[in-house]
């Protein structure tokens, strides 16, 4: 990877539906250049998923709550009902399994407190927490998608 692959990363970072020649013209190549490197790094896994984001508070889940599990039970079993629960449950958008004090963070969108317990209760009739811990995002601060180019090795 060099610095011409981290500009195109870069813009389509910030925008994704910018057509190969609008790529080519920001970042100072031609057309042809410009797709094969765009398809080199979707070949190479970099580029995983190109998407639309949506608005929260337009498709009314607006509210975001992030929730902390812990787990007494580390079991293979316990994991595999664990991941089948929360996979199938739209409104969960972020599982990171976690050290320290918890087990889990899960992020969850919904249009309100009713709804996010409607989320609990599909969620705790699944699989045991040891406890289960909610908050409320009362404001976002910064929200982004975007990756640091920073720390890339470039050629």
């Amino acid at each position: 990877m060099d610095k011409l692959d981290a500009k195109i990363l870069e813009q389509l970072q910030n925008d994704g539906g910018l057509t190969a020649a609008e790529i080519a013209d920001r970042v100072g190549l031609s057309k042809a250049p410009c797709w094969r490197r765009i398809q080199k790094l979707q070949q190479q896994g970099v580029i995983r998923h190109t998407v639309a984001l949506l608005d929260a508070h337009a498709l009314n889940v607006g509210t975001t709550v992030f929730v902390t599990l812990k787990t007494g039970n580390h079991s293979e079993a316990w994991f595999s009902r664990f991941v089948a629960a929360v996979r199938d449950i739209p409104e969960v958008t972020e599982i990171h399994r976690m050290s320290g004090d918890v087990d889990y963070l899960i992020r969850i969108v919904v249009p309100d407190i009713d709804a996010y317990d409607v989320v609990y209760k599909r969620l705790i009739s699944t699989v045991e927490f040891q406890d289960v811990s909610a908050s409320f995002a009362l404001e976002t601060i910064k929200s982004t998608t975007a990756l640091p180019l920073c720390y890339l090795k470039l050629e």
